[in-house]
């Protein structure tokens, strides 16, 4: 199956960083993640489906509403308007990642791609104060932008991981930028929360509504703040052709970067290990968003828990993959990153199987199954990040990332649908649940089967000592 691909770019030097080039990068997953805390998670869809059913009709506060709206003349239910929304932005996702990737590895001035990314999609964050009344077309075109300026940060942000140190380092400083992402992120909800505790009153859906506004704005808001952090801080790695480029004035990194698109899809089948290792990505990821996805869900309507509980969870969630991606990283550097995300799977099983079993209208063990998924949960996501560092080709990293995000936002619809599906079939919410594990066990299966140290060879890398 494994082909040796000869890399793009030959005789690279050992990637190195200084301290505060490191904390920088770090910084920009302490900016970003308010957007999918404070706003994804929480806030934005109650939000926008409320203005929605404004606009079809509802009184604010009303508990059901069967009104329509109509965008572009599609008759849309107004509670079907934002998940629609989010399906959009993951499909125009997938087109616009690998594309923003590929100009990122031909500009010499990276940073200011990210800069772009990161400011059109706080300002679109920060433009839904103007979301107001049944103004919902405007909500939904903010999401959008956003939302798309998001994930495309993220393959800036994520392609600089390669170049800020060896084989033996990226564990360490994937595992740190993700933890300050999550306590970043937890910080600013947890204050969004207590504000809305403390100036909503009982009854005034209006201010509640408000509120929520404030809340998306100010995550708007700390995003563009702390991105002047990284843009201070990290120093521009331009790959040899970017450099290339930039000795010859010639060439235009946008059109360049589609050609360069195009010939690395063709490509791709050099590298089939490193598209092995994304398709097992794939499958466990999945079953990872979705029980962060349904995790409210099963809990209010099987276990039938109060909204406090689920708020003191999520912040639990929160600050616990905090210190889970430190104490994952800190495996890793002892047995290997590889192991240790197999081990993380391993433990989400038990996590599923756990929640199959947690008794309704019962707190605590709810609580205790949400500090277990924190403590799992931060370090199976980086360690996944730097396994993948592994296995870019030299000079590739913002497309490959691309396709890394893709495989990590792109297809998180099939387990939702998996839920869905089973739930449909038997009604039960916690069969649905128990439907999961076919993607942590598919995942495992196919993670170790991947020949780690022979697809990082074959990328024309070095491998770590310790996989």
């Amino acid at each position: 199956m494994a082909t040796t691909a000869t890399p793009i770019v030959e005789d690279v030097p050992a990637p190195s960083s200084t301290r505060r080039e490191r904390t920088g990068w770090y910084f920009y997953d302490w900016a970003m993640s308010a957007f999918s805390t404070t706003v994804i998670t929480v806030f934005l869809g109650p939000f926008l489906t409320t203005v929605t059913k404004l606009a079809a009709g509802c009184e604010l506060g009303a508990d059901t509403c069967s009104g329509y709206v109509y965008p572009l003349g599609i008759k849309v239910a107004a509670g079907s308007y934002f998940p629609y929304l989010v399906s959009l932005s993951v499909f125009l996702t997938v087109f616009v990642l690998p594309v923003v990737g590929a100009v990122a590895d031909r500009s010499a001035h990276k940073k200011r791609l990210l800069a772009a990314m990161a400011f059109i999609g706080a300002g679109a964050t920060v433009g839904m104060l103007f979301v107001t009344g049944d103004r919902y077309l405007l909500g939904g075109a903010l999401f959008l932008v956003a939302n798309i300026a998001f994930g495309a940060g993220v393959v800036v942000y994520n392609s600089f991981l390669p170049l800020l140190g060896g084989p033996d380092d990226r564990d360490g400083i994937s595992s740190r930028g993700w933890a300050l992402g999550y306590l970043g992120g937890g910080l600013l909800l947890a204050v969004n929360l207590v504000a809305v505790t403390m100036l909503g009153e009982e009854g005034n859906d209006q201010r509640t509504l408000d509120l929520a506004r404030w809340s998306i704005v100010s995550a708007g808001l700390w995003w563009a703040v702390f991105t002047l952090v990284p843009l201070r801080w990290l120093r521009e790695h331009p790959t040899a052709v970017a450099l290339a480029g930039l000795r010859n004035r010639r060439g235009n990194p946008l059109t360049d970067g589609f050609r360069q698109l195009g010939r690395t899809l063709r490509q791709l089948k050099a590298y089939p290990l490193t598209l092995f290792f994304l398709l097992a990505f794939l499958v466990y990821n999945d079953g990872i968003q979705t029980v962060i996805a349904l995790a409210s869900q099963y809990g209010t309507e099987e276990l039938r828990l109060g909204q406090s509980t689920l708020i003191v969870t999520i912040l639990l969630v929160q600050f616990l993959a905090f210190g889970g991606a430190l104490l994952l990283g800190a495996l890793a550097k002892r047995i290997g990153a590889w192991k240790t995300v197999l081990l993380s799977l391993v433990l989400w099983t038990g996590v599923i199987l756990a929640a199959f079993r947690l008794p309704a209208e019962s707190p605590l063990p709810f609580m205790a199954l949400g500090a277990a998924i924190g403590l799992v949960l931060g370090g199976s996501q980086a360690l996944s990040r730097s396994l993948f560092s592994q296995l870019i080709p030299a000079g590739r990293e913002g497309e490959y990332y691309g396709f890394y995000e893709i495989s990590d936002k792109g297809t998180s619809w099939l387990g939702p649908l998996a839920f869905g599906l089973v739930f449909q079939l038997a009604n039960s919410y916690r069969v649905g649940l128990v439907s999961l594990l076919i993607f942590f066990v598919v995942g495992f299966v196919l993670l170790l089967a991947v020949p780690m140290r022979r697809a990082i060879l074959a990328a024309g890398n070095t491998p770590p000592r310790v996989l």
